[in-house]
């Protein structure tokens, strides 16, 4: 039996992260994965689809050489090499993730694990036979899998889920996502920037429903002038296979019934976390609708065990399994840590234009009661954006108006993933729209939008 401070079930965003923190804190530490390191986000997920985002811009970009004075023929457009640089740009990563387990350390242990006890795991291994395993704690991160819709399944070949779908080296020539949050709309962007016809259908009425309503709008208007069809208050009935592919019968809110036909369906509706058969229910971890519930030191409700990432069902994204990765090892080490404000999180969908956003919006503010000033300002004005040709979109941010204090922000453009840092670092630090307005942006950045939009609080933005 091999003795550890602490084993880790997953070795996803969480749980390598919480290996490594760990391990820097003078633990042994056991990782346990039966597929790969990096998890979904490493190999299927987040950087991969990163990777044929910057191809689709790319081919956007040649799509609009009028506009910047070139024009282009005899383009070679070959999706499936996309999709290979793809699957190399992950595997570069997964490789820097193993050398971070040896440079710390951590024991890399190929298998599937199980609880036996609090403190106890066996696992049976890749290569054959089973491991067991003694521990002071455990750190549950087994992450998540594409949650399916009742009575269709997905085959991998005509009912894609994000897992088959970012492999996929064929382009399909027209395809009908349903799921019009961040996978569908980040996938609805990239085939159809190689020319894929596509229709995005959601049950509820608008795309991307969880971000500001001004954000879906912008949004959805700029795909739907691109030719993407958006159906939404729609809900998909069946999926039927046949010769062509597939057929997508959907109603929506008003009973009209249609039958959408496409070569294949991508099911993007979201996740599902991975707790089942684990030891969870033997050894008495609580879960609530298959989520482990855990304090906000990662803590469950058994001594010892702790959950981070997708399988707390708090928010299913890599950096937040990082985060309460951090916080779970600091936590079990006994050393000081920060539990996290899950509204001063950042959220991100990588499509174009992109939409970036933390907090809360501003009619959910006053649904809670506080009174709020809203600043705003757009791309269109800003000299970095005309620069790049790229005057979608814009920034608003949301205050308090007693206090000043930042309660959320919504963006929509372009890079703004990048840019919403400044914002979240404000949220966090209690920073207030004055001092962002107050800080000289260098000119001409795609940042100054920032800066005006937190002018814009107080009415007064300088180029608008």
């Amino acid at each position: 039996m091999s003795k550890y401070d602490v084993a880790i079930l997953g070795a996803g965003p969480g749980g390598y992260v919480a290996a490594v923190r760990a391990a820097q804190l003078g633990l042994t530490v056991a990782l346990i994965e039966q597929e790969h390191l990096g998890g979904v986000c490493l190999n299927w997920g987040c950087i991969p689809t990163k990777a044929l985002l910057r191809n689709a811009e790319i081919i956007s970009l040649l799509q609009r050489g009028r506009e910047f004075g070139f024009s282009v023929s005899g383009v070679d457009v070959d999706y499936g090499a996309a999709v290979d640089r793809s699957r190399q740009v992950s595997d570069r990563l997964v490789k820097g993730v193993g050398f971070l387990m040896r440079k710390n350390g951590v024991d890399v242990i190929e298998g599937r694990g199980t609880l036996v006890s609090p403190t106890a795991l066996e696992v049976e291994l890749t290569t054959g036979g089973t491991q067991a395993i003694e521990t002071n704690d455990v750190i549950i991160a087994t992450g998540a899998r594409a949650r399916s819709i009742p009575g269709i399944a997905a085959d991998g070949q005509h009912v894609l889920t994000y897992r088959s779908a970012v492999v996929l080296r064929e382009l399909p020539e027209s395809a009908v996502i349903i799921g019009a949050g961040p996978i569908g709309m980040e996938f609805a962007h990239v085939w159809h920037s190689y020319g894929a016809d596509i229709t995005v259908v959601e049950m509820l009425p608008r795309a991307l429903p969880l971000e500001d309503e001004a954000a879906s709008k912008e949004v959805t208007r700029v795909f739907q002038r691109r030719g993407v069809k958006i159906m939404t208050s729609t809900r998909v009935q069946r999926v039927e296979t046949t010769t062509a592919g597939v057929l997508v019968t959907v109603v929506a809110d008003d009973g009209t019934e249609d039958a959408l036909e496409a070569e294949r369906t991508l099911v993007a509706i979201g996740v599902r976390p991975n707790t089942e058969a684990m030891g969870l229910e033997e050894i008495g971890v609580k879960t609530e609708r298959g989520n482990v519930v855990v304090d906000d030191h990662m803590r469950t409700n058994v001594p010892g065990v702790y959950a981070i990432g997708d399988v707390t069902g708090r928010m299913a994204l890599a950096h937040v399994a990082s985060a309460q990765g951090i916080v779970a090892a600091e936590t079990l080490a006994g050393q000081e840590t920060v539990p996290l404000d899950y509204e001063a999180i950042p959220r991100c969908t990588y499509c174009q234009p992109q939409v970036a956003s933390l907090g809360i919006t501003a009619a959910e503010a006053t649904e809670r009661g506080f009174e709020v000033e809203v600043g705003e300002f757009p791309f269109r004005p800003n000299g970095k954006a005309l620069a790049l040709g790229e005057r979608e979109g814009f920034v608003k941010i949301v205050a308090e108006r007693a206090t000043g204090e930042i309660l959320g922000a919504s963006l929509v453009g372009p890079e703004v993933t990048e840019l919403l840092p400044e914002l979240v670092l404000a949220r966090t630090w209690e920073l207030t729209p004055e001092e962002i307005a107050r800080t000289v942006h260098a000119h001409p950045t795609l940042s100054e939008a920032l800066m005006e939009a937190a002018h814009g609080v107080f009415g007064k933005p300088i180029h608008l």
